[in-house]
């Protein structure tokens, strides 16, 4: 059974109506319109926040997981996205990723800068993130390091918790400067450095092993060192990017649910 008819027969059991439905959200500070629940019940479209979803499921007396495992998307598994599935596990087995699952990715903003060696510069990371369970506390993040490694350069609205290097991977903790309640929402910035000796860059690769409401990557090129050609590329579909004359592309996508997102170029 997909979403919209699991939510159609919960509510009939209920016996609730769609009025009381939105009146039972909007007591625990849910907004939600009496249309966008008939228009979920119908399949026109589908909730975005796993917060009213969850919600949903108590209201209705329906068993954890009946609706947001209707609407995760299989996909891959998390350790399939990278090169080296093993080194992956073995970044994050040293990592606490046990609150990963309580965190709604709302927004992700990525801004990939390039020198005149055409070698990585740095990278900079903004998350906007909303709790959906209590007692979390941080987010993992994993990044690759290139050969010669790259390291945390700056942190803002957190702090850095363990810090692993594993198989040309960095990963690491960010600490919330406060333990979010269910339904508020944090914020996360970090900058990546790069190594000098770094090889020179064709592409920017997210994976994502869990969806993000909002996705932005832009990548910086060195006004004199520009590509002949540059894409963006999501779900196995390429199309061509405009270079800005601030020496830029860009990529924004909304509801990625999950794989592999990024901007590839060719120097000559």
């Amino acid at each position: 059974m997909d979403f919209a008819g699991a939510l159609r027969d919960a509510v009939q059991s209920s016996g609730l109506t769609l009025e009381r439905v939105r009146h039972r959200l909007g007591q625990r500070g849910l907004t939600v319109s009496v249309a966008t629940l008939s228009y979920w019940q119908r399949g026109r479209s589908r909730p975005r926040s796993r917060v009213v979803v969850t919600a949903l499921e108590e209201i209705l007396q329906v068993p954890p997981g009946t609706f947001t495992g209707l609407l995760d998307d299989p996909g891959p598994g998390a350790a399939e996205l990278w090169p080296d599935p093993a080194a992956y596990a073995g970044v994050v087995a040293q990592l606490d990723r046990s609150g990963d699952h309580q965190l709604e990715r709302l927004s992700v903003h990525d801004v990939f800068r390039l020198g005149p060696d055409r070698r990585p510069a740095g990278l900079t990371v903004r998350e906007v993130l909303r709790a959906t369970g209590d007692d979390v506390d941080r987010v993992v993040c994993v990044h690759p390091a290139a050969e010669d490694g790259a390291e945390i350069g700056w942190l803002r609205y957190c702090r850095a918790g363990r810090v692993r290097t594993v198989g040309g991977l960095l990963g690491f903790e960010l600490v919330f400067d406060r333990v979010p309640a269910v339904g508020d929402t944090v914020v996360v910035e970090y900058g990546i450095a790069f190594a000098p000796g770094a090889p020179p860059a064709h592409r920017y690769l997210r994976r994502f092993p869990r969806p993000v409401r909002d996705y932005l990557t832009v990548v910086r090129f060195d006004p004199q060192t520009l590509p002949a050609r540059c894409y963006g590329r999501y779900g196995g579909v390429g199309r061509e990017l405009w270079i800005g004359t601030s020496g830029s592309a860009h990529l924004a996508l909304g509801d990625v649910r999950r794989g592999v997102v990024g901007v590839e170029w060719e120097w000559d």
